[in-house]
C-alpha cells in the first residue's frame, strides 16, 4: 500500500512539474503538456446536457434534442432515421404556434426543482469519478450570469432569465463536497449570435475569450471540455493562444485537463484527451474518452420510450469494453426544465453503481492489458448502418450476436501482475484464457463472493474451474458482467 501511495505520488509530482513549464502557443508545446493521471485511473463520468431545449424536450427518435433551434431555424434534420427535415419545424408550429420563437422558451426553463445535492450524491452512488456539465451549448444560453451572454442584445443566462440562480455555482459547490471531479462543456460557437453571423473575428475577440476566460476564472473546473469547434480551424479561433493562457496564466493552469476539440479537424489529432462521439470501441495512442446518452439523445428527449434507453446490462458491458481498450466512458443525462432528472436515468446510473461498487477494482485505475478482449471464432465486423452508433451494438458482440458473427468472449483489464478477467455470461465448468499463464502460488476469486477457484495453466492458456452458478447469490446487477481476479500472472 506505502508502495503504491508513493508511485501515485510521484506521478501526481511528475504531472505538476511538467505542467508548470511554460507552454508556448503552439501545437507542439501544448501536445507535450501530459494529461493528469486522475482522468486515466477515473474511467467513468457523467455528461450533463441541459438548458432551454430542455423546456420542449422533443425531437424525432434518434436525433439530438439540444439542436432544437437549429431543426426549427433552418427546418433540418440528421440522425439515425430517413427525415424530410421540418419535423422538429411541424412540430413546434402545431404545439406552441408559428409565431413563437425559440428564446420565448426562457421563461420556462425554470429549474424549480433542481436539487445539486442530489444530483451530488447520485452521480456518487453511480460510481462516477468525474461530471461535465454543459455550461453553455451552441445554442448560446449560458447556464451562469455571463455578461457576454447579453451581449446579443437581451437577456440570455441562467441568472438573468429563468431560473435566476446560478446553475454551474451551485451544482459546483455541491460536487467539490465529494471526491468528484468537476467538468465543464464549452461550446466554441453560438449559431446565431451576430457577430457569430456576420463578423467571426470579432465573435472570438470580443465574446468568446472573455466568456471562456470568466468561466474558468469563476468555477476552476478540473475539465475544460470544448465543442462546436467544426466550423472553424484553430487558427481562426486562436486555440493555440486561449490555451497559452489557460496553461500558464489561469488559476487551475496546472491542473486542468482538456479535451481534442480545438479546431476544424483535429479531433484524434491535437490537445489533451481525445473524444469518440457514438462510435465502435477503438484503440487510441492517447487517453480518451467515448460520450454517449442513455438513449440516443444528449438533451431530454420525450419522444424516447423504454425501448430507446439502453439496459443496465447494457451500460456496463459497454463500460467494461471501452476501459478494456484503454478508455473512459462519459455517459450523458438529460434533466429536464425543472432540474429533475428522469426516473430511468436516475435507474440506469445507480444499477451501474451497485455494479461497480463491488466491481469497481476492475474497472477504476486499471491499465489496457496486452490483448484487450478475447474474441470467438467468426466475422468480427458486425456493424449496424447507423449514423449514430447504439449502444446495443455491444450486446451483438457479447450476449446476443447476428448469426456467424464473433463475440467478445472475455475482457481484460490490469493492475501490475494482477489481471481481471471480465465475463458478460457464466461459463458453466470452466473458462480458457488464451495466451496467459498464472503464476505459481496465484490465487483466482469471483469479486464480491467468497472462496478460492480451482485452476491450471494448461500450455499456453490458463483454464479456471467454475463453480455451479447457483453456488453464489449474485444480485442482479453482478450478473450484468463476471470478474474474475487472478492475482499473479506470468510476465
Amino acid at each position: 500500500m506505502k508502495k503504491t501511495v508513493i508511485v501515485i505520488w510521484l506521478l501526481s509530482s511528475m504531472f505538476v512539474l511538467k505542467a508548470q513549464n511554460k507552454i508556448e502557443p503552439d501545437w507542439e508545446s501544448i501536445d507535450s503538456r501530459p494529461v493528469a493521471p486522475w482522468f486515466h485511473d477515473a474511467k467513468f463520468g457523467i455528461f450533463i446536457h441541459w438548458g432551454i431545449y430542455s423546456v420542449p424536450a422533443w425531437s424525432p427518435k434518434g436525433t439530438y434534442t439540444e439542436w432544437y433551434q437549429f431543426w426549427l431555424q433552418n427546418k433540418t434534420l440528421f440522425g439515425n432515421g430517413k427525415f424530410t427535415g421540418t419535423e422538429v419545424y411541424d412540430y413546434h408550429v402545431k404545439k406552441y404556434g408559428k409565431d413563437f420563437t425559440y428564446y420565448q422558451f426562457a421563461p420556462e426553463f425554470k429549474a424549480e426543482l433542481f436539487n445539486p445535492e442530489e444530483w451530488a450524491k447520485l452521480f456518487k452512488d453511480a460510481g462516477a469519478r468525474y461530471i461535465v456539465l454543459t455550461s453553455k451549448h451552441h445554442d448560446g444560453y449560458c447556464l451562469w450570469p455571463s455578461k457576454e451572454a447579453n451581449d446579443r442584445g437581451f437577456r440570455w443566462n441562467s441568472m438573468d432569465i429563468g431560473p435566476h440562480r446560478d446553475l454551474i455555482g451551485e451544482l459546483e459547490a455541491a460536487i467539490r463536497k465529494t471526491d468528484i471531479k468537476f467538468g465543464l462543456y464549452y461550446s466554441l460557437m453560438e449559431w446565431y449570435h451576430p457577430l457569430w453571423k456576420f463578423d467571426r473575428d470579432k465573435y472570438v475577440s470580443e465574446h468568446m475569450f472573455p466568456q471562456f476566460k470568466d468561466l474558468i476564472n469563476r468555477y476552476k473546473p478540473d475539465i475544460i471540455w470544448p465543442d462546436g469547434e467544426w466550423e472553424m480551424t484553430a487558427d481562426k479561433w486562436r486555440s493555440t493562444e486561449l490555451l497559452a493562457w489557460l496553461f500558464n496564466e489561469s488559476p487551475v493552469a496546472n491542473t486542468i485537463v482538456i479535451n481534442d476539440r480545438w479546431g476544424k479537424g483535429f479531433r484524434k489529432k491535437h490537445g489533451g484527451y481525445y473524444t469518440t462521439e457514438y462510435e465502435a470501441t477503438t484503440e487510441l495512442d492517447k487517453p480518451w474518452e467515448e460520450c454517449r446518452g442513455m438513449g440516443f439523445s444528449f438533451g431530454y428527449n420525450r419522444a424516447e420510450d423504454i425501448q430507446d434507453y439502453n439496459s443496465g446490462q447494457t451500460l456496463i458491458l459497454m463500460l467494461v469494453d471501452i476501459v478494456s481498450h484503454g478508455g473512459n466512458l462519459l455517459l450523458d443525462i438529460g434533466p429536464d426544465g425543472h432540474g429533475k432528472i428522469p426516473v430511468i436515468m436516475q435507474e440506469r446510473l445507480l444499477q451501474m453503481g451497485k455494479w461497480l461498487k463491488v466491481n469497481g477494482e476492475a474497472i477504476y485505475g486499471t491499465n489496457k492489458w496486452k490483448n484487450p478482449v478475447q474474441w470467438s471464432k467468426g466475422n468480427r465486423n458486425y456493424k449496424p448502418d447507423q449514423h449514430y452508433l447504439g449502444g446495443d451494438i455491444v450486446l451483438k458482440q457479447t450476449i446476443n450476436p447476428e448469426p456467424g458473427y464473433a463475440v467478445k468472449e472475455l475482457f481484460f483489464t490490469q493492475k501490475g501482475q494482477t489481471l481481471y478477467v471480465i465475463s458478460p455470461l457464466w461459463r458453466d465448468k470452466e473458462i480458457v484464457v488464451k495466451d496467459v499463464n498464472a503464476a505459481p502460488g496465484a490465487e483466482i476469486t469471483i469479486l464480491g463472493q467468497k472462496g478460492k477457484l480451482k485452476w491450471k495453466n494448461r500450455g499456453n492458456n490458463l483454464v479456471i474451474e467454475v463453480p455451479d452458478k447457483n453456488k453464489y447469490n449474485f444480485t442482479t446487477e453482478e450478473m450484468y458482467a463476471y470478474v474474475f481476479k487472478v492475482s499473479k500472472i506470468k510476465k
